[in-house]
């Protein structure tokens, strides 16, 4: 899988200069979705499925800053799997010296749109389950 990269914007800084705690989150997020295009399963095939994705919990351990103009890779490990809830694992690293900036996870579940309650994602699309399930395989 690609890393995904990108640079620090000015409007995620604060004061300081340096991102904004509050923004690994979202970076964790444009990975996660990237992750997920590249797999072939993007969120926009599951909402129109009717199917949505919210966020159980996350974690951010921040070991290093960002700062504006800074390039960045973000890796992501989908660390559990099973149609109902998946875990994502997430690395930030600035480009050119590897340095290790933040860590941190995200767990996720299915539900139905209309009733909100949780849902197997292989019932509802087995072709997608399987996509994710065999990445998972191959990965470990």
């Amino acid at each position: 899988m690609e890393r995904y990269h990108r640079q620090v914007y000015y409007y995620e800084t604060d004061k300081m200069a340096i991102v904004h705690n509050a923004n690994y989150l979202r970076i964790f997020e444009e990975a996660r979705l990237f992750y997920m295009d590249q797999l072939g399963v993007p969120y926009t095939t599951i909402e129109d499925a009717g199917i949505l994705i919210p966020v159980v919990d996350a974690y951010v351990k921040y070991h290093q800053t960002l700062k504006y103009g800074d390039e960045f890779f973000v890796d992501v490990k989908l660390s559990f799997f099973n149609g109902i809830k998946m875990v994502f694992e997430y690395e930030i690293h600035r480009k050119g010296d590897e340095e290790l900036i933040t860590t941190g996870h995200s767990s996720h579940c299915f539900i139905d749109e209309t009733t909100r309650r949780p849902l197997s994602i292989k019932r509802r699309m087995p072709d997608a389950y399987e996509l994710v399930i065999n990445k998972m395989e191959r990965s470990n």
